[in-house]
């Protein structure tokens, strides 16, 4: 079985071993990726893979915008001092800087130095999510970050067809702000809503609402329920009266991603 570079990347990032030891693992075992890590067990390389182990719920996230591209990158790591520090925080806007200009593979190329950063900060530090998104003819992309503590914990990336660059930036701030989980109710998983609907009928027959009355009473509390979850249905954070559709009018939006330290 052929060895790729993705595959090397992979077992070094679930690992924490260097290059060439989580190449040999995988010429060993065929390119199987439980196998492999067994191996790294087998010939001592433990230590490494026992801190990739420990719990990264930590980190920093970043996002750049690059012409008509936006990237955010995600690097998880155990403490929010490790987080904090400089070294940290400007490889993931160097990462991400580099993904919204070459693409999401653009990550490849920094491998060693987060190996590095694992060698010298003796933490499980890894890439973790990384999104872009390209806006096409008569579209913007835009991004927003919230900062905490010198860091980046919230970053939302967007593209919008029909509408101005300061009005993608306004839904982008919304959406770091209320962090919904879809962009449209059609998103949001039809098992989701099976089980929150029967919950809210649940609710309202304890409550001993009128059996007539109950279609309209779980209808409602479901809608309420999207609110919360949903951004097109969200009251704008500046204007509560309307909903996010309504603050973009004609304006769609084509693509959206969020990505938060710790979720």
């Amino acid at each position: 079985m052929a060895i790729t570079a993705k595959d090397v990347q992979a077992l070094r990032q679930a690992t924490g071993v260097g290059m060439m030891d989580a190449k040999q693992a995988l010429e060993a075992s065929d390119g199987d990726m439980e196998r492999a890590t067994l191996w790294l067990r087998v010939q001592g390389k433990a230590s490494a893979a026992k801190r990739a182990e420990r719990v990264a719920g930590e980190g920093a996230v970043a996002a750049v915008r690059d012409g008509n591209a936006a990237a955010i990158v995600e690097m998880r790591c155990e403490t929010d001092f490790v987080a904090k520090s400089e070294e940290f925080v400007s490889l993931v806007d160097e990462i991400a800087a580099r993904v919204a200009a070459d693409g999401e593979d653009a990550t490849a190329q920094f491998a060693d130095r987060v190996e590095n950063l694992l060698t010298t900060l003796k933490e499980n530090i890894s890439i973790g999510r990384v999104v872009r998104l390209v806006a096409g003819e008569g579209e913007v992309v835009d991004t927003y970050v919230h900062m905490q503590s010198g860091r980046g914990v919230i970053a939302v990336a967007l593209v919008v067809r029909g509408a101005s660059a300061e009005i993608a930036h306004e839904v982008a701030v919304h959406a770091a702000f209320s962090r919904p989980e879809y962009l449209r109710r059609e998103d949001v998983p039809a098992d989701e809503v099976a089980a929150e609907r029967a919950t809210v009928e649940e609710i309202s027959r304890n409550e001993g609402k009128p059996e007539a009355a109950l279609p309209k009473i779980i209808e409602g509390r479901l809608n309420g329920w999207f609110k919360d979850r949903v951004l097109l249905e969200q009251p704008y954070v500046k204007d509560d009266k309307q909903t996010i559709a309504q603050f973009l009018g004609d304006a769609t939006i084509v693509a959206y991603a969020q990505v938060a330290v710790g979720s």
